[in-house]
């Protein structure tokens, strides 16, 4: 009879960063480039369901009706995902984004998919697509995670907490910027009206409303760089 020792081997425990906030708070942008400065997967969550509006949009289904929405997207099950872009994608692109193989970077990016993706990020069904995946790419590698509740449903006990927030001014200037860069038509007092009915829908929402949870470290924005905002959040992360 051969007797031994069992050994039990802890996995190491991954180091999650998790961002939250309102739109055009600089998540994104500003989560990129920590992710680069600190060698980590960065995860943009909202991009996968901007992937699943634009997928309902193409299929000609109202985005107000959750019913066929959720009935839609569990019957045709369609495949999104993000990768590091190659160097021929490398076009000021954060990620990106996969369709069932196809690149929909800039197309899950226009004002209207905005509108969308604050009306079916509302329904349950859709999220419990979403907030599995996420949290299975934080379990197995270090992460800067950004997108809407974060950091108080997807990874509520991330290593570091943040809620980004900027004047609302200030965040319409700068999504109306980033609009009039790829070439839509709009004008800033839209882009502000659009913005405000967006924090509102998204604050008041029944599930996973936008909310700063007790334990996130606030940090605004306003008037800062990206260059100084991930100095700062990199500055914090050494302090966990």
């Amino acid at each position: 009879m051969i007797c031994g020792t069992i050994i039990y081997v802890m996995a190491k425990k991954t180091f999650q960063i998790a961002i939250d906030g309102p739109v055009a708070a600089g998540k994104g942008t500003t989560a990129k480039l920590v992710a680069q400065r600190l060698g980590f997967l960065y995860v943009d969550t909202g991009a996968l369901y901007r992937a699943l509006t634009l997928y309902v949009q193409r299929k000609g289904v109202s985005w107000e009706d959750e019913r066929e929405v959720v009935r839609v997207l569990l019957e045709e099950k369609p495949k999104v995902g993000l990768r590091v872009p190659s160097e021929e994608e490398k076009d000021g692109r954060l990620c990106t984004v996969l369709l069932n193989g196809e690149d929909v970077s800039w197309k899950v990016r226009t004002e209207e998919v905005s509108r969308g993706v604050s009306v079916i990020t509302q329904y349950a069904g859709v999220r419990d697509l979403i907030t599995p995946l996420a949290r299975q790419i934080a379990e197995k590698q270090d992460v800067v995670m950004e997108g809407r509740d974060i950091t108080s449903v997807v990874l509520p006990d991330a290593d570091l907490l943040i809620y980004m927030d900027a004047d609302p001014r200030e965040r319409a200037k700068r999504r109306h910027r980033e609009l009039l860069m790829r070439g839509e038509d709009i004008s800033l007092e839209q882009v502000y009206k659009d913005l405000m009915e967006r924090d509102k829908r998204d604050s008041g929402r029944a599930i996973a409303p936008l909310t700063k949870v007790a334990k996130a470290w606030r940090l605004d924005t306003t008037g800062m760089t990206i260059d100084q905002v991930a100095e700062a959040i990199v500055a914090k992360v050494k302090t966990v």
